[in-house]
């Protein structure tokens, strides 16, 4: 449980990191993330290839998975073109982890804990009073985007597990991670390409080629991180304990974007750790 533990709490850093680049990109928002995840499938390609692949089972969720990355994509950059980052974020986040926990214990049968739904209605709640009473396109967006989240994570929960390979080591573990991400590059490529936009995204490449590739990598760790947590711990201990980036994008729309309403991000955040403290110590 303290591998699933730590490598959550590494996820959720690296995730806030890149979704706040996704924001302040120059860009256009789905470009940005065609760039990103585009250079994370091609490296993803190189080190499965290095690595030797993955079982072959894991590859039909490995490609559900990819379909569903496209409207989360196109759900997230609209969100962030029209809505506040610390909104948006805990609102996407939040619903996202909430369906994902019940979808882990009706669909994947993960235990349903008493103190592990407690701690994930906490956190549920602290989201809500963190995302405020935010109206518009923005919300509708960002619940999108918390649906898409829900569903990969269950697809990706399960590929994970069944190409688990028993007896192997982590770094042999992490095929269905990098396979997840072509799929993911493949699907985004074919929409962009189709629509056109392929002219935009190469512009950006030649402009900021070394941001996209740093947070290209990030997003690529971030959800190996949880694809192998996934395998020690319930999907909804692990995508709530995720939710630790709520607090960082909170503190960062208040201290460095000037989102204001510190009180209530403070109190809202408050809420959001006690219900990680119980997750960590009584919901195991």
């Amino acid at each position: 449980m303290l591998t699933a533990t730590l490598l959550a709490l590494g996820a959720a850093v690296l995730h806030a990191g890149w979704n706040l680049a996704v924001k302040q990109t120059r860009h256009d928002r789905f470009i940005a993330l065609w760039a990103q995840f585009g250079i994370g499938g091609a490296i993803a390609l190189v080190a499965l290839i290095a690595t030797g692949g993955m079982p072959s089972q894991g590859w039909k969720w490995a490609v559900l998975s990819g379909c569903v990355h496209l409207p989360y994509t196109l759900f997230l950059s609209r969100a962030y073109a029209s809505g506040d980052f610390s909104q948006v974020y805990p609102v996407a986040r939040g619903s996202g982890a909430f369906l994902a926990a019940i979808g882990g214990i009706v669909l994947l049968g993960d235990p349903a804990k008493a103190w592990t739904i407690a701690a994930i209605v906490i956190i549920a709640c602290g989201l809500m009073i963190l995302a405020g009473r935010a109206r518009g396109p923005a919300v509708i967006t960002a619940i999108g985007v918390g649906c898409t989240i829900c569903a990969y994570t269950l697809l990706d929960s399960k590929g994970s597990r069944v190409t688990q390979i028993p007896g192997s080591s982590v770094t042999k573990d992490v095929g269905y991670g990098l396979a997840t991400a072509i799929a993911t590059t493949v699907s985004l490529s074919a929409y962009g390409l189709s629509t056109g936009r392929f002219g935009e995204v190469h512009a950006a490449l030649r402009v900021d080629w070394r941001k996209f590739t740093l947070a290209g990598i990030a997003s690529l760790i971030t959800y190996t991180l949880v694809l192998v947590a996934v395998r020690y711990a319930s999907v909804g201990y692990v995508t709530a304990l995720r939710e630790s980036s709520v607090v960082l994008a909170a503190l960062i729309g208040w201290r460095f974007l000037g989102e204001g309403n510190a009180r209530r991000r403070l109190t809202a955040t408050a809420i959001v750790l006690v219900g990680l403290i119980t997750l960590v110590t009584l919901g195991r």
